[in-house]
């Protein structure tokens, strides 16, 4: 791995913001300008590039000018997702660790404000999320949704659902390594995993208020968005997460009862006509998760 460090000068940053990026040269400029102008001050950005092919590189070490809390790493092959996020993870300084992939940006500017603040002042909790806002590629917003907030609720609903935003969250790094980091196995799943060995240690908890702005990985949307595994496979891999963590969370036979469902509903024809059905499914399921499609000229 190529270290870049530009002209980083932060010597104790309490934040460490992990942006990984690979071929994403119109919109990692947008990421990372969202993180430029949060209200928390104390922190250090580290862009993670994995071997881009296109301008990515360029474009970030233009960044990097910027701003002083900003440097680059570069792998010298495309690792994956996963490997590059521990990777820039082992390298950062901080005592905390936010997550932003490059297609999506934070529209908060108090997001690592209010979220440090809740983990300072509660010395329990190991992670904190909070909701996010869908846009399609015009950049119009198509979804909304907030999580389910307090931990007791989290804990009931983690098996069915991820019940984390990956590019809402502020977690522990010490909490991190010690749960062992993202599993670099689980194609898709990694970050679904980290939540479920995170909660092992402490509490959890969501924001009710919107913190990202995402694009959702669209069709013709370069960088990291096909997941490699077919539907067999994602199935397969998401029952043996469930069964990995059945006897640290309540509602096993729930939670696989809604993989087959999920299943069943990816060999529907035109996907986009039956998602609000797929929408009221997972509300039925997880109660007090709030997701908000918008009607014509709503948002």
């Amino acid at each position: 791995m190529e270290i870049i460090k530009t002209n980083f000068n932060i010597e104790s940053p309490l934040v460490s913001v992990i942006i990984p990026t690979y071929n994403r040269k119109e919109l990692v400029a947008r990421a990372v300008n969202s993180v430029f102008e949060q209200t928390y001050k104390n922190i250090e950005i580290i862009v993670i590039d994995d071997a881009s092919d296109d301008d990515t590189f360029e474009v970030i070490r233009e960044l990097s000018k910027k701003d002083a809390r900003m440097f680059i790493l570069r792998n010298e092959t495309n690792l994956g997702l996963a490997i590059t996020l521990n990777k820039a993870i082992q390298f950062s300084h901080g005592e905390y660790i936010a997550r932003l992939d490059d297609d999506d940006f934070w529209c908060n500017i108090k997001k690592l404000e209010k979220q440090v603040d809740f983990l300072e002042k509660n010395k329990e909790y190991a992670l904190v999320g909070g909701g996010a806002v869908k846009i399609n590629k015009e950049g119009k917003q198509i979804l909304r949704y907030l999580l389910p907030e307090h931990d007791e609720d989290i804990r009931e609903k983690i098996l069915i659902d991820g019940v984390f935003a990956h590019v809402t969250v502020l977690f522990r790094k010490s909490v991190f390594e010690e749960s062992g980091g993202y599993d670099e196995n689980l194609n898709g799943f990694e970050d679904w995993d980290l939540w479920l060995k995170l909660g092992k240690f402490g509490k959890l908890y969501n924001f009710q208020e919107y913190f990202t702005t995402y694009s959702g990985h669209q069709k013709n949307n370069l960088g990291y968005l096909d997941k490699k595994n077919n539907r067999k496979e994602k199935l397969d891999i998401s029952i043996a997460l469930k069964k990995r963590y059945k006897n640290y969370y309540p509602g096993y036979k729930k939670a696989i009862l809604s993989c087959w469902i999920s299943y069943f509903y990816s060999f529907l024809p035109f996907l986009q006509r039956f998602y609000p059905l797929l929408v009221k499914v997972k509300m039925f399921f997880l109660n007090n998760y709030y997701i908000k499609i918008p009607k014509k000229n709503e948002f």
